[in-house]
């Protein structure tokens, strides 16, 4: 089979061998706990430090409990695994990059802002569906207080908050996925472009990513031939209450009225008006708490069956925002079935 035979369209490819996703695990942190989708989680725990000395080291450790979490779920051991794909918000991603040196797995960085969880989720699907492996894990990470004083303002300055911002989720999915068994099975990748509207206001990501998301999701159905109605379930990210408005406006001037089985992670994942949360979550582990704890568990029971995950991503650096550049935004998407 020719690469050229697997790649459909513009931005597509169509997996002749779906990998399985055979086990996750969600941790996430107290707020998170207090939401909405609380019972679908695998861990909520009560001190977002997780006895470390740093929010940074909290976040690793977060990620490396997943990552354990996911293989034990699999009944599998770590040596068991061939290749980890992970990235989170930070730095040099050194909240994957400290996980993985506490695992001895040969290991991708990825960066891709919030749309890491598709991003991994797409790269270790590639890699199973060309035979490079039998078991791979694709895992990210966020938390709020590392993520808020690196993007936005000092966590002791107490800034006031816009009603357009959103609330940077605390927490960590991990997802072990292997070429056999009878599990969720990845069946396309939409790869997105990167699109940039001009938005700046780093209060605001949902209006800077909801481009991205459009035009990934209009992509996906032309390439594919599928419409709306084909899913069960297309969940954004982390859009938030304004970025997902936009989207749904923007895709039906394209022709594709989604509303009816549209959801974002952003919105599901906290109670906005209960928890103060504005426009909803965001940050890398949002949409994978919320794909590793609630849509995975709705698809093992066959709740839904067919889904379409797009993460969107926000690829500005502190740096940039002070130099008055705008926001570029990313989204890719991943199609998981279950028969």
């Amino acid at each position: 089979m020719t690469s050229a035979a697997k790649k459909i369209g513009k931005q597509t490819i169509k997996l002749q061998n779906p990998p399985k996703i055979i086990s996750t695990f969600s941790i996430v942190g107290p707020k998170e706990g207090e939401g909405p989708l609380k019972d679908y989680f695998h861990e909520i725990i009560n001190d977002d430090t997780l006895g470390k000395d740093s929010f940074e080291k909290a976040e690793s450790e977060m990620m490396y409990t997943a990552i354990k979490g996911a293989i034990s779920s699999a009944n599998l051991k770590e040596e068991d695994i061939e290749y980890l794909f992970a990235g989170d918000l930070l730095n040099q991603i050194v909240s994957s990059g400290y996980a993985a040196r506490e695992l001895n797995i040969p290991f991708f960085g990825l960066y891709g802002a919030c749309s890491t969880m598709a991003e991994s989720l797409s790269m270790a699907s590639l890699f199973l569906d060309g035979g490079f492996a039998r078991y791979v894990v694709a895992s990210t990470s966020s938390h709020f207080s590392s993520a808020e004083r690196q993007f936005r303002f000092p966590l002791e300055y107490g800034s006031q908050r816009n009603p357009t911002a959103q609330w940077t989720v605390t927490g960590s999915g991990a997802m072990v996925l292997s070429d056999h068994g009878d599990f969720p099975r990845v069946t396309y990748v939409t790869t997105g472009v990167v699109k940039d509207y001009g938005e700046k206001d780093a209060n605001n990501m949902g209006a800077a990513m909801a481009p991205a998301a459009v035009d990934t999701i209009y992509n996906h159905f032309k390439d594919t031939g599928r419409k709306p109605s084909d899913y069960d379930v297309i969940a954004t990210g982390d859009l938030g209450k304004v970025g997902k408005e936009i989207t749904e406006k923007l895709l039906l001037e394209y022709g594709y009225d989604i509303k009816d089985v549209y959801v974002d992670c952003g919105e599901m994942i906290f109670d906005d008006e209960r928890q103060n949360t504005d426009s909803g979550g965001s940050g890398c582990g949002c949409s994978a708490v919320v794909t590793c704890g609630y849509f995975y568990k709705k698809l093992m029971r066959r709740e839904i069956k067919k889904m379409l995950l797009v993460s969107t991503g926000a690829l500005m650096s502190t740096t940039t925002s002070l130099q008055g550049e705008s926001i570029p935004g990313i989204a890719h998407a991943v199609a998981i079935e279950i028969d």
